[in-house]
C-alpha cells in the first residue's frame, strides 16, 4: 500500500490517461510509418518505434499499480500535534542553528527543491512521531545531527 495526498493520485491518473490517450496512439502511428517503408529487418525508424513502445507500455503498467495500490490520505484528520506524513515541520539544526521549512511527502511526490522530503528519507523518519520543542537526534550519511522542532503545520 502506497499511501499518497489526493493531488498525488490525481497527478498520478493524469499522467497515466496522457499516455494511454496521447503517447500510445502516437507511438502507434510511428510503427506504423516505420512498418510502410519496408524491410524491417534493416529498419532503424521501426526499432526505435517499437523500443519507445516497450518503455512506454512499462510505464503505463508502473503507473497502474501504483494507483491500484494507492491509499489516499485524509487530510482533514492529519493531527498537528506530532509530525506525520503530509505536515510541514519547521526544523532547527542545534549545530548551526539554520532552520529550513520541510513537507514530509509520500516517496511518489518528493520534490526537494519545492521542500517536499520523502517520508522514506533519515531525517523524515527521525522526526515522524515527534513534537514541537522536541530535539531528535537523527542518523545521515554523514554522521548524527540534532534537530529541534519549532513547529507543525499543514
Amino acid at each position: 500500500m502506497a499511501y499518497m495526498s489526493e493531488d498525488g493520485y490525481k497527478k498520478l491518473v493524469a499522467e497515466l490517461q496522457y499516455l494511454e490517450g496521447v503517447r500510445r496512439p502516437e507511438i502507434i502511428q510511428q510503427i506504423a510509418e516505420a512498418r510502410d517503408k519496408g524491410d524491417l529487418s534493416e529498419n532503424a525508424e521501426y526499432d526505435a518505434a517499437k523500443e519507445a513502445q516497450g518503455m512506454l507500455e512499462a510505464k503505463i503498467a508502473t503507473l497502474k499499480a501504483q494507483i491500484a495500490d494507492a491509499k489516499i490520505i485524509d487530510e482533514t484528520k492529519i493531527d498537528t500535534s506530532t509530525v506525520q506524513i503530509l505536515t510541514k515541520v519547521k526544523i532547527r539544526n542545534t549545530k548551526n542553528g539554520a532552520t529550513v521549512i520541510y513537507a514530509i511527502v509520500p516517496e511518489s511526490e518528493a520534490d526537494l527543491k519545492s521542500g517536499k522530503i520523502s517520508s522514506n528519507t533519515p531525517i523524515a523518519k527521525g522526526l515522524l512521531g515527534h513534537k514541537v520543542g522536541e530535539t531528535v537526534e537523527i542518523q545521515i550519511p554523514s554522521g548524527k545531527i540534532g534537530f529541534e522542532i519549532l513547529e507543525i503545520t499543514l
